[in-house]
This record gives C-alpha cells, sequence and structure tokens, in this order.
C-alpha cells in the first residue's frame, strides 16, 4: 500500500515507524529537513521538504497513486487543507488530525466528506475518555469494548493476593466447552505470550482477557486488586485531556486540578465550574501535599511532558492514592514507568495509532486497539459469507499461531471462542494478535 503521511512530528513519526514495519511504501512530508532527518534515521522511507498544502509537492508525493493520505500536522487547518487537496488529487482515502470537538458532530462530519476527508480523528477526545472509563474501572490498567459494549478487553496486573498466581490457566475456566471469558495473552518480563493451557500465571503478570459484558466483575475479581470508588480526584496539568476528564466528571466527583501556567488557570476557572482550579507547580512535593495528594482516591497526570508525569504519578503513589494515571508520549518510558508501579498510561500515539492502523488493512477492520506495554493489537472483524474463517472450527483452519480469537458476536449472542467453535457469516469476531500475524489475519475473513 502506498501511504502518504503529511507531517514529521511526534505523531508523524510514529506512525511512519509502525506502518513502515508493515511492508508499506510510505512518504513524509514536511517543511522542517530537521525532522525529515530524524525520520529516516530510524525508518526506510522517502521524505519530501515542502508543505503539504501546496500542489507542487503533494505532485512530488504522487498522492494520485496513495491508496492512504493521513495528514498529522501540528496545524488543525493544514491538515483539512492539505487532506481535501489529496483526495482531489486522486488519493484513494484521505485522513486528518484535528483538535476541535466541534467538527466531529454528526452534521459537520458529513460537511467534510463531502470535502473529501474520509476521516477526522481528535487525539485528545479519544485519550480523554479512555481516561474517564478507566476511572470507572478503577482495577484495570485497559478497558476496551467492542461489538457495540457485548465483549470487553479488560487488562490487569496479578497481584500477589491474586487466586491465579501460580495457577494454570485450565483453572480460570471451570467448563471449558462454554466460557464466558477467556485469557489471550500474558505480559512478563517485556515479552508478550500467546497463552497455552497449561501456562502458569505469576505474581506481576499483566493478562489480557476477553470477557462477555456480563462477567467483567467476576473477571476483574481475580486480579487480587479492590476496585476503587473515585470520590476526590486531582488532574495535573490543564491541557486538553485534563480539561476534558475534568468537565466530564467535574458533577459526580470532587476535583483538583492543579497547572502551573496563571493565564491557564484562570481561563480554565471560567469554564470548568465545580472543578476547584489551583495555579501552581505539580513538580513541588510540598505544594502537593499542602493540596492534600495523599488523601485522593485518583490522581492523572496529563501535562503533555512525560517525564514530569512519570515523577508526579510516582509521588501519588507513594503517597497512597490508590489510582494512578498517567500520560507517557515517550515509548521508551512506558514499561519503565509500569516497573515503577504507575498504574495506568495514557498514550495520544497509540491513540492515533488506532484510529488510523485499520485503513492499511487489506479487508474491512471495525475497530483497532494498539495497546500499551504490549507489542500487540486487538482487532474486531466482520466474517464475510464464505470466508475462510467460516469453513470449519476454529482448530481447523490453520490461524496464524500469533494471534488468538477471543470472542465472538452474533446477533445479541456472545460467545467466547474454544477451539471447536465455529465462525458465521456476519458474526463480529475480536482477534487479539502480535505484529508477525496481523498482514495475514485479514486474509481469513476477507
Amino acid at each position: 500500500m502506498k501511504i502518504v503521511i503529511a507531517g514529521a512530528g511526534e505523531v508523524g513519526s510514529h506512525l511512519a515507524k509502525m506502518l513502515g514495519d508493515e511492508y508499506h511504501d510510505i512518504i513524509v512530508i514536511d517543511d522542517d529537513p530537521k525532522r525529515l532527518e530524524d525520520i529516516r534515521n530510524f525508518a526506510d522511507i522517502v521524505t519530501i521538504n515542502g508543505d503539504s498544502t501546496t500542489f507542487e509537492t503533494q505532485q512530488k508525493a504522487e498522492v494520485k497513486k496513495a491508496n492512504l493520505f493521513i495528514a498529522v500536522c501540528p496545524d488543525e487547518s493544514k491538515n483539512i487543507i492539505s487532506a481535501i487537496l489529496a483526495k482531489q488529487l486522486g488519493a484513494k482515502k484521505s485522513i486528518a488530525r484535528i483538535d476541535n470537538d466541534e467538527y466531529l458532530q454528526p452534521n459537520n462530519k458529513e460537511i467534510f466528506i463531502n470535502m473529501g476527508i474520509d476521516y477526522l480523528f481528535y487525539p485528545e477526545k479519544v485519550a480523554a475518555n479512555e481516561v474517564i472509563t478507566l476511572l470507572g474501572n478503577t482495577s484495570t490498567t485497559e478497558y476496551v469494548n467492542f461489538s457495540g459494549g457485548k465483549l470487553v478487553l479488560v487488562v490487569f496486573k496479578l497481584d500477589g493476593n491474586s487466586s491465579l498466581v501460580d495457577r494454570s490457566l485450565y483453572d480460570f475456566a471451570e467448563n471449558r466447552d462454554k466460557l464466558n471469558y477467556r485469557t489471550v495473552a500474558i505480559s512478563r518480563n517485556g515479552e508478550t505470550i500467546i497463552p497455552q493451557g497449561s501456562d502458569i500465571f505469576k505474581e506481576d503478570d499483566t493478562i489480557y482477557v476477553i470477557a462477555d459484558h456480563n462477567y467483567v466483575n467476576e473477571v476483574m475479581s481475580f486480579s487480587g486488586q479492590d476496585s476503587v470508588d473515585v470520590r476526590n480526584m486531582m488532574i495535573l496539568g490543564g491541557s486538553k485531556i485534563g480539561q476534558r476528564v475534568a468537565m466530564a466528571l467535574q458533577d459526580k466527583v470532587n476535583i483538583k486540578l492543579v497547572d502551573y501556567n496563571a493565564e491557564k488557570a484562570r481561563r480554565l476557572s471560567d469554564v470548568l465550574l465545580n472543578t476547584l482550579v489551583i495555579n501552581e507547580d505539580g513538580r513541588n512535593t510540598e505544594v502537593m501535599i499542602e493540596e492534600e495528594l495523599g488523601t485522593m482516591d485518583a490522581f492523572v497526570a496529563v501535562t503533555g511532558r512525560s517525564e514530569t508525569n512519570i515523577l508526579a504519578a510516582m509521588l501519588a503513589k507513594k503517597m497512597g492514592v490508590k489510582k494512578v494515571i498517567a500520560e507517557i508520549e515517550n515509548l521508551n518510558y512506558i514499561n519503565l514507568a509500569e516497573s515503577m508501579g504507575v498504574d495506568t498510561i495514557v498514550n495520544k500515539k497509540l491513540t492515533t495509532a488506532s484510529s488510523i492502523f485499520r485503513f492499511t488493512m487489506n479487508t474491512d477492520v471495525q475497530a483497532i486497539k494498539c495497546l500499551n506495554g504490549c507489542d500487540a493489537e486487538v482487532l474486531e472483524f466482520i466474517a464475510k459469507p464464505d470466508s475462510i474463517i467460516t469453513k470449519g472450527m476454529i482448530k481447523d483452519i490453520k490461524f496464524p499461531s500469533n494471534a488468538i480469537i477471543g470472542g465472538i458476536v452474533r446477533g445479541d449472542k456472545v460467545f467466547i471462542a474454544t477451539g471447536s467453535t465455529e465462525v458465521k457469516a456476519y458474526d463480529r469476531v475480536v482477534v487479539f494478535s502480535l505484529p508477525g500475524a496481523i498482514s495475514k489475519i485479514g486474509w481469513f475473513f476477507d
């Protein structure tokens, strides 16, 4: 697939590396030679120095031959213009990053579609929604709905108190012919394992479970951790994510929002009428103690600086805050932060990748989630009539060994997959996959 990316910033660079690893033909456009040089140092891709909103630059990138054009510049207006121009010049699909929620209203989205933009995505909004969901499911590190919420991926770290520690996967399901949930992966010491029934759970394992939504609480009881009723919360950082989280929860939860910028704090106090906005430097331990950080049920660090968020999250954990969430944009820091006790990571790059990656598949993907701290993705497909996946029991169709079918939704019925399960035409199927299998999976559903 030929993919043109406009913007070589953090998001564009991450996409170029990720999609380059999938053997796509990648071209990156940017007007900053230094950013393009940085990309060439880690990815074998073509770069073009120029303005993506001009005919000259897009023609140089041969956008007319592109299967996908992705505009991820910091400037929203530039993204919109670039995406429209690319579609008019012949790109098959054109998508753009935005930072204005107004554009995502149904009637407004239709206007952009008519102008040629196939998809708009707002990473900060998706990230904020992830934080809100996690605050409602505090014993999880990730919680993702599929198939309209009928199937759920829950991710949690095994505490030493968990009844699963030193037991096999077979012990996780009493009736193996009629499962309500299934462990699809274990992350241990930086390695992601697609487990077999005889594999043993260990303390500090992060486990990934696909569950019928009616049985999520039962699954979470195995974590060994108590769920937290969040009544008092502190947010560090008046970023778009922090503001959206406060706006959504301020009528239900007592919230303190801390930001070091006096002007931003003043603006936020005018908007967040039921949130206590505090103009202080959250890196100052004495200030955080004075603001009663230790009495909070949850702490969310979303300053936009990974280092600040990690240090603040560690302080919150040390002071006894039960649920700690940190935005960490440097992917190299994620495993480090988890090892230091940060409960949950939010990353806009992975959020963006989840929004875009499905457009690069060779078959229709209904949803995809790129996971934190785990080299894997979860995908949702609809099985087409006569596709290979419908030709027999799962154990007989030679599905890739580094992928696993977690669950199936057929109408109003939910099935957790076993080897003897048969997929029917139009079933919605949730698959957990390591990178090496992703390019092969779509073939089974097409």
